[in-house]
């Protein structure tokens, strides 16, 4: 269905006050640049900043909603006989070739300002979590466990945990100053050694 001119603009706006939010905290770092700055260099009321990022955070990890669900939607659209582990595996690795955002994949100037702050690493750690939950959530229905059952928890646990590691790689390479494509070789190598490990647990668990 064609996108309507109201969504368009909405849509517009968004990126505009994300864009504008983005320049100022790299200049001046996130903590120190208010609201009001950004809706001003963005050519909006503040209250129309923060009717579309309730969380200052949130305005830098612009990227959130697509974290925090990537994991859940892979496992819930995977392939007939693929298990919960083959389909993140395969997904994880084409992100990695197309430099996917969601994987860390940003300049240094962008990952030094979210080590730099603890607001944003706190952040990021709350993400990790939520993504966890959404996930352990699909992989309960998906297994049809019992709400006693520790098994979708536990594999929720491993499976967001090798991402995480993975996406703290990353970032090191990134601030390290390798390149893009340096930084996706590295990753590819990365996953296939931190998935491998999972194998003998999860290759079996929740096959569709």
């Amino acid at each position: 269905m064609p996108e309507g001119l109201r969504e368009r603009k909405k849509r517009q706006t968004r990126q505009a006050i994300s864009d504008a939010a983005t320049r100022l905290f790299l200049r001046d770092g996130f903590e120190a640049v208010t609201i009001a700055e950004i809706a001003s260099a963005a050519q909006v009321a503040k209250m129309t900043v923060t009717n579309y990022f309730p969380r200052k955070e949130d305005l830098a990890l612009d990227q959130h909603e697509a974290f925090t669900a990537r994991l859940a939607h892979t496992v819930a659209e995977r392939r007939a006989g693929e298990s919960a582990l083959a389909a993140l595996r395969r997904a994880y690795l084409a992100a990695v070739e197309r430099h996917d955002p969601v994987l860390g994949f940003s300049g240094p100037e962008f990952v030094r300002m979210i080590t730099g702050s603890p607001t944003l690493t706190a952040r990021l750690r709350e993400l990790h979590e939520q993504r966890e939950d959404a996930l352990a959530e699909v992989l309960a229905a998906e297994a049809g466990a019992d709400p006693d059952d520790l098994a979708p928890r536990a594999a929720a646990a491993l499976l967001t945990a090798a991402h995480r590691t993975l996406f703290r790689q990353v970032m090191d390479l990134t601030l390290r100053g390798l390149d893009a494509g340096e930084i996706g070789a590295a990753a590819a190598r990365g996953a296939e050694r931190v998935f491998g490990l999972l194998e003998p647990a999860l290759a079996g668990y929740a096959v569709r």
